[in-house]
């Protein structure tokens, strides 16, 4: 891609007669639209009827785009395939836990792992890839829209086959697979691979590992449908390759991420949940490490369907979530959509122009971003994002854990996001990791809602702590086997015990208890699912009092090597103000024991994005999120980059409600 920041629209030219085209073309440029991704629904205007693919008017469309200075990203239009595909082949369609069928309509009714809807899949991906593959107004490919995000895992014929091979191959002989699942419990003990079910309906529950297996392999087969499809555009096209995802759809993203060539994800976080969108920055923005992010869609002014209407944004924060964005390790941050749809299910989505073609609520915030994209621009193309010494890792391995054994209704996003709203509110500038991410650079690591730890992970985890850095793992990590089971050499495992020092005395649910922890000179009722301990080589730094286990640990941490690494269990959640006050403290302590110089004392609703030009120096992106205007002191003296003005170490920077300001430092 060309060294820019882009400002990007999703555009359905398939839906408008040629004035209209017209007419969004000359806005676009007006607007400063410099790429426009097209075709993700329009299986239908390319193949009308069976085996009849026609992509000209497509052709067109990129032509006309180029000849206009637009780049486009060419999207697989496989979520929503036509009328003939459907009707009267049931077989073909999406099966839930219930057993229900989808129909015709919307999008994602299809099995995407029925071979004929690979077949067909394939074939209208390689016409596009041929047409347009080498076309100079080709920036980018995006594969689908938004996998998993209406359904989950597909029980139809076509997947019970497939998930029989995937467990055969897994496991090679059913006695494997009835010892790692415990099967002999309420007589479950299989014969065959073909007589294990999908996890559909029954009188009670589905064992845990059966639920949690089928959602991995059903995570595995969507990313191989991705992969597909890549290899098939990487035959006829150099242009690199991303799906528009995210954290909360039913996918392993990382896996997903593997053999494609950028991160891109969407986001319709409200101005209430800031913290929901910045996760998502500092999230993606580790998932192809080396490689900008790409926001592929956000809302210039609110969300909607015909059920459902958003709060529109105020003005200016788009500004802001923009700005951000890009400080953060974006490319591009693009719209749903540029002209708001007449007909459908959306129409009352937020849209840059109405369907009558005047300006929307949110065109003026479009004006802003582009005026933030250019100042900003030739800022961030001369400097890099910094490596946070603080992170979190996310696995969508544990989202799958969690919605197989929710305990008390938990939602692994909530809790995740909560986690991180925390670390974000201390102005600790953090990296949110994937699970086989590279730890280089960090020096404060927080492991938190992670039921299963995987060998790998562990191993990346004890030489992070014999280097010198400190991990803090839990709540609810640790807890169970790769099959989702308990572990039955210690509660947490005999690996993670011995390495943190303790031993698991109980686990047992803690909300309603009556159970204290007390740390730091905080008491705090403890929640969740919780493990307590006997220190053996660790020390207790927070102790329960009260309930049905006083006197034993909740928290600990124990010295690991000469470079004084740490590890650090925390098996429960405190909760409430006083949780919120005892948390804020582990994290105050682990901080400065590990060293972590990422700190701002930016006012709350301010974000600092620091970054590092060249010359290895560094500048920070002040950012106002909450439209009230923040400070941030500066450490040492450095220069203005928008006015050229010097500035003196402890100047307290200002910064706009909704604005931004870049500062190179010193030092």
């Amino acid at each position: 891609m060309a060294n820019k920041l882009y400002h990007g629209v999703a555009w359905y030219p398939e839906l408008w007669e040629e004035a209209v085209l017209e007419q969004d073309l000359a806005l676009m440029k007006e607007a400063g639209i410099n790429v426009v991704r097209i075709g993700e629904f329009a299986w239908s205007a390319m193949e009308p009827e069976e085996g009849k693919i026609d992509v000209g008017f497509f052709v067109q469309i990129v032509e006309r785009l180029h000849r206009e200075g637009i780049g486009t990203v060419l999207c697989t239009p496989t979520p929503t395939p036509p009328i003939w595909f459907t009707h009267s082949h049931p077989e073909r369609m999406y099966r839930d836990d219930q057993g229900r069928v989808m129909g015709h309509g919307a999008r994602q009714h299809p099995c995407t792992n029925h071979p004929v809807f690979r077949e067909k899949a394939a074939r209208i991906t390689e016409e596009l890839a041929r047409a347009l593959g080498a076309h100079p107004g080709l920036m980018g490919w995006q594969l689908d829209n938004e996998f998993k995000s209406h359904v989950s895992e597909c029980m139809c014929e076509t997947c019970l086959k497939l998930w029989h091979q995937w467990l055969e191959a897994r496991y090679v002989t059913v006695e494997r697979l009835n010892d790692a699942w415990g099967t002999g419990i309420w007589s479950g003990s299989y014969q065959r691979f073909d007589q294990v079910p999908q996890p559909g309906i029954t009188p009670f529950l589905h064992s845990s590992s059966l639920r949690t297996q089928y959602r991995k392999f059903s995570m595995e087969k969507i990313a191989e449908f991705a992969g597909e499809q890549a290899a098939i555009i990487r035959r006829y096209s150099r242009a690199p390759i991303t799906h528009n995802s995210s954290i909360a759809f039913h996918l392993d993203n990382e896996q997903l991420f593997r053999n494609l060539d950028f991160a891109s994800y969407d986001t319709y976080a409200s101005f209430e949940n800031q913290h929901a969108y910045l996760i998502n920055c500092d999230y993606w923005r580790n998932m192809k490490q080396g490689r900008d992010f790409w926001i592929m869609e956000t809302s210039p002014s609110h969300a909607g369907s015909i059920e459902s209407s958003g709060v529109p944004h105020p003005n200016g924060y788009v500004k802001a979530e923009a700005a951000a964005a890009y400080a953060l390790g974006g490319e591009a941050f693009c719209y749903w959509l540029w002209r708001q749809q007449r007909a459908g299910c959306e129409q009352t989505h937020g849209s840059v122009l109405s369907s009558w073609g005047a300006p929307s609520i949110g065109y003026r915030s479009v004006l802003e971003v582009e005026e933030a994209r250019r100042t900003l621009e030739p800022i961030l193309l001369s400097t890099r994002p910094a490596r946070a010494e603080t992170a979190m890792t996310y696995s969508d391995r544990a989202k799958a854990f969690l919605r197989t054994e929710p305990h008390r209704k938990l939602n692994h996003r909530g809790l995740v996001t909560d986690f991180y709203a925390r670390l974000l509110s201390m102005n600790l500038h953090r990296d949110v990791l994937p699970e086989g991410a590279d730890l280089a650079g960090c020096r404060l690591l927080f492991t938190p809602y992670v039921p299963y730890l995987s060998r790998e992970y562990m191993d990346r985890a004890e030489r992070f702590v014999a280097e010198g850095g400190i991990w803090i793992v839990g709540p609810l990590s640790g807890g169970r086997t790769e099959e989702h089971t308990f572990h039955t050499d210690a509660g947490l495992g005999e690996r993670l015990e011995r390495f943190a020092g303790v031993r698991t005395a109980f686990t047992y649910p803690m909300d309603g208890s009556g159970t204290v922890g007390r740390a730091f000179g905080v008491e705090a009722p403890l929640t969740l699912w919780s493990s307590v301990f006997q220190p053996v080589e660790a020390t207790a730094v927070g102790v329960l009092e009260g309930g049905p286990s006083p006197g034993l640990a909740f928290l600990t941490e124990r010295t690991v090597g000469s470079r004084g690494g740490k590890v650090v269990l925390l098996g429960s959640l405190p909760g409430g103000e006083a949780g919120d006050r005892l948390l804020r403290s582990m994290i105050d302590r682990y901080a400065g024991e590990a060293g972590v110089r990422q700190r701002t004392d930016a006012t709350a609703g301010t974000i600092v994005a620091p970054r590092v030009d060249r010359d290895g120096r560094s500048v920070w992106v002040a950012v106002n999120m909450n439209g009230a205007g923040g400070t941030v002191t500066l450490p040492s003296g450095g220069m203005d980059l928008l006015s050229g003005d010097g500035l003196e170490a402890g100047t307290v920077l200002r910064v706009e409600p909704f604005g931004y300001r870049a500062v190179r430092l010193e030092s």
